[in-house]
């Protein structure tokens, strides 16, 4: 049984051993970066600062070999591997977060196969990112949005997949996990479902990436995208991994230096993928310590340490919640179900309110729609806003107890002690 109470990983964050008096609980919206990351971020600028892809001289090869031994660790982890288990390297895209990488997909690939008629289907749960750029694609292209709606407990049954899945049915884009009601979506089953239509699966792994090891090939899907800062790394950094054959097919977002093979006055060719969509200057050193922070995640803690620490953490939290009977959880009952999420309302008081109090001891989560403002109207919550505690496997019990005590106060702030 994981002993909650004790915590192997907290000395290794300098913001969370500098600020003991502090709980921690926003890992959702940005994790907290171990020594090791910002130790190689200076690395980089310390001994191979330079311009990748630009230059012969050794500090520019070196600061390529760099970027491309990332490229290859993510494409290993995420599963994007060949027949004989080599990485796939050339068909992860360095972008600046989860958002620009889903942009790029409904900017470039979904002109490329969208027509007036046809559907793009998402859920309600979608984070903003993965919404309106599907509201602008269907516009463009005339075709038409169409929402799967699950139980209120997150759950997309087969019948709601079978009903909005059809012939019409070009992409399906969804969350791997929900950023407000930590649910795990079936990516296989809508995969399945809409490649039988012919059609294309994308995925923004942002929230799962980050608790759980993803497998592409596993998942079936044709585009993966996610944030380097919630996976410990620094902010600045995203991932889009596609099919090659789907990204060949594409053309770029941004245009300009190194994302071009050759350019005369009236024409280019623009560069074989993944550079075809990485405009100007990387942030080389953003790449680099994101491979550091990732390798951190998987060999030094692990991902099945990550998952059965952060289980813990979550039924501690919502056993604890449950002996306050003016928060209400929203989502599913189940502990089991909340992959580092869970989302809550203090009865009668404004979620704003709840945090800045929360704050008065220490106590730091987030409060507004968490940019799901859909799903949060669907589910009729009030001011269309809730509070949300997310945890990561660097919390500890403690963690949540100072959180409960302070929603104590949070009540007693506004109905006194009794």
């Amino acid at each position: 049984m994981i002993d909650i109470a004790s915590n192997p990983y907290k000395a290794d964050f300098p913001l969370l051993a500098a600020k003991p008096e502090i709980a921690f609980l926003d890992s959702g919206a940005t994790a907290q970066r171990p020594a090791c990351v910002l130790d190689a971020q200076r690395t980089f600028y310390e001994t191979m600062n330079a311009n990748p892809l630009r230059g012969l001289y050794s500090l520019s090869v070196e600061a390529t070999e760099a970027i491309e031994r990332v490229r290859a660790q993510i494409a290993r982890l995420i599963g994007a591997v060949d027949d004989r288990g080599r990485a796939l390297a050339r068909d992860v895209v360095f972008t600046r977060n989860a958002s620009e990488s889903l942009n790029i997909v409904a900017k470039c690939f979904a002109p490329c196969v969208l027509e007036p008629g046809d559907e793009v289907a998402i859920t309600i749960m979608e984070h903003h990112s993965n919404l309106i750029p599907w509201q602008q694609a269907c516009r463009a292209a005339g075709a038409t949005l169409v929402y799967l709606y699950p139980e209120t407990d997150g759950t997309l049954t087969d019948e709601e997949i079978a009903a909005k899945i059809g012939p019409r049915t070009k992409i399906v884009s969804a969350a791997h996990v929900s950023n407000v009601l930590g649910v795990e979506n079936p990516i296989r089953k809508l995969a399945d479902a809409v490649h039988a239509q012919g059609g294309y699966l994308v995925t923004d792994a942002a929230q799962s990436v980050p608790h759980m090891a993803v497998d592409v090939r596993a998942l079936g899907v044709d585009f993966l995208a996610f944030s380097g800062h919630k996976a410990l790394g620094p902010m600045g950094i995203g991932v889009l991994w596609g099919r090659h054959e789907l990204l060949e097919m594409m053309p770029p977002m941004l245009t300009g230096g190194e994302m071009i093979d050759s350019v005369t006055e009236q024409d280019a060719v623009w560069a074989p993928v993944p550079e075809k969509f990485e405009a100007g200057t990387q942030d080389a050193a953003g790449i680099f310590a994101t491979g550091a922070a990732l390798t951190y995640l998987t060999e030094t803690v692990g991902y099945d340490a990550v998952r059965e620490r952060e289980e813990a953490l979550i039924a501690y939290a919502m056993e604890r919640l449950a002996t306050l009977p003016y928060v209400q959880i929203i989502g599913p009952a189940e502990a089991s179900r909340h992959h580092g999420v869970i989302s809550f309302n203090v009865e009668g008081i404004h979620p704003h309110d709840v945090a800045s109090i929360l704050d008065m001891s220490g106590v730091c989560v987030r409060a507004g729609h968490h940019c799901a403002q859909p799903l949060l109207t669907w589910l009729r919550v009030e001011n269309l806003a809730c509070c949300r505690a997310s945890l990561a496997f660097y919390n500890d019990a403690s963690d949540i107890d100072r959180f409960i005590d302070a929603l104590g106060s949070v009540w007693s702030t506004f109905h006194g002690d009794n």
